[in-house]
């Protein structure tokens, strides 16, 4: 496999978890979230959405350099 396919691959996979992240961050509150998640506080119904809208840009980011590195060379 070239380097550009596992780098394609690489990427895209890091964008599919970060939208994932993004739909926990508005579907869970933060006191559902888990521990070791950035934004979780004890007992709280405090929707994360800044953290959500964040995840999801990155991931779309993460999503179109996974395109960009799979055009033909």
């Amino acid at each position: 496999m070239s380097k550009w396919r596992v780098l394609t691959i690489v990427l895209a996979v890091i964008g599919l978890a970060l939208i994932a992240v993004a739909i926990v961050y508005w579907v869970e509150p933060a006191g559902s979230l888990p521990h070791w998640v950035p934004g979780y506080i004890a007992g709280s119904a405090h929707i994360h959405w800044k953290h959500g809208a964040l995840a999801c840009g990155v991931g779309v980011l993460f999503l179109l350099g996974a395109w960009f590195s799979s055009a033909k060379k």
